[in-house]
């Protein structure tokens, strides 16, 4: 009935100093967050994706995964903004299983979070000195996100805790875009309220210091599906959905109104084959109402590895997820021309 305190962990500040990013790496950084903005902004045409694995579970599968990215990368990027997604933290349900990478750098071998921050740090590093791929995290933890904040150019926020005061406070000091994912019960004005909140300047208790942010302009939706009191998933990526979300925004009157959608999770009810359809359907809906769902939807979020499906951590099998099940490289490759091809 008590906690433990195993050990004091190096704050941000000082894991920066220990492990410092390089001119290279901060110059590419910058045009990528410059690049990426005006996605949202609505000063470029271009269309966001981001897509990896479910979890980080390896390096160096990430990053074989990342380098087979950047290379499509260059086939599609006068149309395409590709995110990968290197994500360290993976919230369980019940908080029970692997937690990522920050927990454990390793599955099979006891958590140790300080070499976790170190691990997640120095792959994130890399695959931006590698590919020149920024990438994509979630904020499963508000005091951790100071570990990689000069590091990441796109963060979403989950559907259990868009609803927590201390993620949305945190998100208005960003300083890269930040997704609010709808809640599990599929509730948009929660959602809507999160990124109100986001986008607002606050005053508020962050890492023992007082702290005042900014706001940030560049908070958005993420349309993630939902489930309801029977635990039935409840898809919320149909073209009245996504009218639905345009109009609430309307309404709103938020700066910079944009909507990512979610091919998995709920939307999809884990089935990712259907990340396929879903994506085509989204696509559809956008070039059949040009001028309020083909403005405001400004991109997809995709769980994808090197092989399809899902196994557990003893089966060993290179490339493919232990969290949520991802769709393989074949598919994924095709499906990001196809999409590149009907923009």
């Amino acid at each position: 009935m008590s906690m433990t305190f195993n050990r004091k962990l190096p704050i941000p500040k000082e894991i920066k100093e220990m492990y410092p990013l390089s001119d290279e790496i901060k110059a590419v950084k910058a045009e990528r967050d410059r690049e990426i903005a005006d996605v949202l902004t609505g000063k470029s045409k271009k269309f966001i994706l981001i897509i990896g694995p479910c979890s980080a579970d390896n390096e160096d599968s990430v990053m074989d995964y990342i380098n087979r990215l950047a290379k499509v990368n260059e086939q599609v990027k006068d149309k395409l903004v590709i995110i990968p997604r290197i994500y360290t933290g993976k919230p369980r349900t019940n908080g029970m299983g692997y937690k990522g990478m920050l927990h454990q750098p390793d599955p099979a071998k006891p958590e140790d979070m300080l070499e976790g921050i170190i691990k997640i740090r120095e792959l994130h590093a890399r695959a931006i000195k590698e590919t020149h791929l920024t990438c994509a995290d979630e904020m499963l933890y508000t005091e951790n996100y100071r570990y990689l904040s000069d590091l990441l150019s796109y963060v979403a926020i989950g559907a259990r805790s868009v609803e927590d005061q201390q993620h949305r406070l945190v998100a208005s000091g960003m300083e890269c875009p930040v997704g609010m994912k709808n809640p599990t019960s599929g509730t948009l004005s929660v959602m809507f309220n999160s990124i109100q909140a986001a986008q607002a300047k606050h005053t508020f208790i962050y890492r023992g210091w007082e702290v005042v942010s900014d706001g940030n302009p560049l908070a958005h939706a993420i349309l993630r599906g939902a489930q309801n009191k029977h635990g039935q998933t409840i898809p919320n990526y149909h073209f009245e959905d996504l009218k639905l979300c345009a109009d609430l925004y309307a309404e709103k009157g938020l700066q910079n109104p944009a909507i990512i959608v979610d091919t998995n999770h709920s939307n999809s009810g884990k089935q990712y084959l259907e990340q396929i359809r879903i994506a085509k359907e989204v696509l559809h809906s956008m070039r059949h109402s040009p001028d309020d769902v083909g403005k405001m939807v400004k991109g997809l979020m995709i769980e994808s590895y090197i092989e399809d499906g899902a196994q557990k951590i003893e089966e060993g099998v290179y490339g493919k997820s232990i969290t949520d099940p991802c769709l393989g490289w074949e598919k994924s490759e095709k499906l990001i021309l196809e999409i590149a091809n009907s923009l």
